[in-house]
């Protein structure tokens, strides 16, 4: 008969797994700056990250690496912004709010993959790190479509928060050419949706 000490570590392990599971439920409350296409209320940060996801699939074919690890890809996309439950969504734009991001979210990343059991605290822990450096091609290509998903937002909705806190575009251009570094096509793709914002009205030039 197995005893109880031999089941014990992974009844703990699956506790640990299951109160990330729902403290990780919090990013539906986090709401950011783009607006939803059709009923025009904020986005909430899982919504962000399922669009991701789905970006990542479309999309894949269009990175510059032709090896491209999609699963990774995948995995960082789905988890960078949950430290966005204790350090907020900070605005792309918010020169002050920026200033200090990196450490709210480093500090935010500990706590929440620390929730989980070590090796899977120490992988998670590994793809945010990836995603942040943005040196890989999997990490460049999460980054593009993580610039690029609300900029189809904005467009999308009369540049809405680009108009709300008065955005420039040069400094969407300067904020997005990172693009580039995981999908030409994609950047190629934006800098004519940017250009045809600005000819409509909905970005200031």
């Amino acid at each position: 008969m197995e005893t109880p000490q031999a089941v014990c570590p992974s009844v703990e392990r699956l506790a640990r797994q299951i109160e990330f599971i729902v403290e990780v439920d919090k990013l539906k409350e986090i709401f950011r700056q783009t607006i939803l296409t059709q009923s025009r209320r904020a986005e909430n940060d899982a919504e962000h990250s399922w669009h991701l996801c789905l970006c990542v699939i479309v999309l894949a074919e269009h990175a510059n690496s032709a090896t491209l690890d999609v699963l990774r890809v995948l995995k960082m996309v789905i988890l960078h912004d949950l430290v966005e439950i204790d350090a907020g969504d900070t605005f792309a734009y918010d020169a002050a709010g920026i200033a200090g991001q990196h450490e709210r979210e480093v500090r935010a990343a500990a706590r929440i993959f620390g929730l989980l059991p070590e090796d899977q605290a120490a992988e998670f822990r590994t793809l945010w790190d990836e995603f942040e450096a943005k040196q890989t091609p999997e990490a460049k290509f999460a980054a593009a479509v993580d610039r690029l998903q609300p900029m189809l937002l904005n467009a999308r909705t009369q540049g809405h928060a680009w108009r709300e806190h008065g955005v420039t575009f040069p400094k969407v251009m300067a904020r997005n050419q990172q693009i580039g570094e995981g999908s030409t096509a994609l950047w190629h793709y934006t800098t004519a949706m940017i250009e045809a914002a600005v000819r409509a009205g909905h970005l200031a030039p």
